[in-house]
């Protein structure tokens, strides 16, 4: 049988979810089967070496955000002389990979949808002009994969196609993340906080979808609430030089509560670590940092935000967007709990990420479109 060539489209490969979950299914890819090289619109971002430590070209296009050019569309164009299916991942690069697929031999065009809300308020004009004409081209491609249930709902609602959509969520690497007893330790040594009270872990780059002002005027009134904790906050620009975020925090009178500790590579340690982990956002897709933080058996309390309920089922505590007190409450409600019904609600959680969301079943899904 010919080896398949696969050639995956994406507008940059900086930290994200789509990022992410590309370089997870490229090093999962059963490499006997399929040969892989990636596009990037954009520059090599953080994922391009990694992806090239996969044994996997990465070709950048060096396009400015936003502004795709005739010579990166050149460049592309010989890159996939030999492919045989496009797989492309967010709205960008789901145009481009059209416009490739349509003056080219290639076989197979496969989009990505990365995104629950359509909310114009939170896209730029020029992100919803190409939605709009993704969704009058979107009954002209192979398969659309929505990596989350709301995605694919509110994308019909707008005008994609159904015949050709599917949902395929995102996986997580279970023996990357797992709990160990010593990461609080390890944890307490980098903010230099007692590990006898409860630690609060908040991951998600400052942005307007993360809500991180929910999470702070939550931190807010569990310390009015006389709850002794530490708020252990991780991502990008989440850190000292954030100016708007070091105001939010002197508000609220949490300077000696909260350590912001920017972008990290030793999320697995962090997660496992925390006693309760919070996802407080507006809007998400399949937010991968709750599944990982199941998988390493923390409590989550998150917000009925894109996939996050579906994501912690039973295992976890969803509460109303932008609201703080609500979100105060079912925090207080899980650190209060007994070690051992922590420990119980935590095994739960990892169970279910094992049974429906291990990269290997979601990388046998991917796979599964791949034929031609």
């Amino acid at each position: 049988m010919s080896i398949i060539k696969i050639t995956h489209i994406i507008t940059g490969l900086n930290m994200g979810g789509a990022e992410t979950m590309l370089y997870k299914l490229l090093k999962y890819g059963d490499k006997k089967k399929y040969k892989f090289q990636v596009i990037s619109m954009m520059d090599e971002g953080i994922y391009g070496d990694k992806i090239k430590e996969l044994g996997i070209e990465v070709i950048s296009l060096n396009m400015k955000q936003g502004r795709p050019s005739l010579k990166g569309f050149i460049k592309a164009r010989k890159a996939i002389k030999n492919t045989d299916i496009i797989q492309t991942w967010m709205y960008h690069a789901d145009l481009f990979g059209y416009l490739l697929y349509k003056t080219s031999k290639v076989k197979k065009l496969i989009w990505g949808i990365r995104q629950s809300s359509l909310n114009p308020k939170l896209l730029s004009r020029s992100t919803q002009l190409i939605i709009k004409l993704n969704s009058k081209l979107s009954k002209k491609v192979d398969t659309i994969v929505s990596c989350s249930i709301k995605a694919k709902k509110n994308h019909l609602i707008f005008g994609y196609s159904e015949k050709n959509m599917i949902v395929i969520p995102n996986g997580f690497e279970m023996e990357l993340y797992k709990l160990d007893d010593e990461d609080k330790l390890r944890v307490g040594n980098i903010v230099n906080k007692s590990t006898s009270i409860p630690y609060i872990l908040h991951v998600g780059r400052w942005d307007i979808f993360k809500d991180h002002n929910n999470f702070l005027t939550a931190l807010k009134h569990i310390k009015e609430n006389k709850k002794k904790f530490h708020a252990v906050m991780v991502g990008e620009n989440i850190d000292t030089n954030n100016i708007e975020l070091m105001n939010l925090i002197e508000k609220y009178n949490l300077t000696n509560n909260v350590s912001l500790l920017g972008r990290r590579r030793d999320i697995p340690t962090l997660m496992s670590a925390a006693d309760v982990f919070v996802s407080s956002s507006i809007e998400e897709g399949f937010p991968n940092v709750i599944g990982e933080a199941m998988a390493c058996q923390t409590p989550c309390v998150v917000t009925d935000a894109g996939d996050s309920d579906y994501i912690v089922g039973d295992t976890g505590i969803v509460v109303p967007p932008r609201d703080s007190i609500a979100l105060a409450e079912e925090i207080i409600n899980i650190i209060n709990k007994p070690q051992e019904l922590q420990r119980e609600l935590g095994l739960k959680a990892r169970k279910r990420i094992k049974e429906e969301f291990d990269i290997l079943k979601i990388s046998n899904q991917y796979e599964n479109l791949y034929n031609i």
